[in-house]
């Protein structure tokens, strides 16, 4: 369970080191006034970044499980421990709704 926690940590550190460069090599790609050539270099470095570096392999977590479906982004929780979390009153601005 902490492997997975550990191994999502490690791919959002590689997204946040290479986003930069990343950005600069898509931008380069998709404009359309520079040489063909220098889009075409652009694009093989691109591919040539490491695959843990692309966004898309970033996946949402539970930071307390490590469960990984049925998170909710903003308290990065899943669904169980944020009920959990939120009868206890651990969450802020967060109450049980009753009407």
């Amino acid at each position: 369970m902490r492997c997975r926690i550990l191994r999502d940590i490690k791919a959002r550190q590689a997204v946040a080191n290479n986003e930069l460069t990343r950005q600069a090599y898509r931008y380069i790609t998709r404009n359309e006034t520079l040489p063909a050539r220098v889009r075409h270099q652009a694009q093989l470095q691109l591919n040539a970044m490491p695959k843990q570096s692309s966004p898309t392999f970033v996946q949402n977590r539970c930071v307390a499980t490590g469960h990984g479906q049925g998170i909710l982004r903003e308290f990065k929780l899943c669904r169980f421990q944020f009920r959990l979390k939120a009868l206890n009153g651990e969450l802020p601005g967060v109450k049980k709704a009753s009407w």
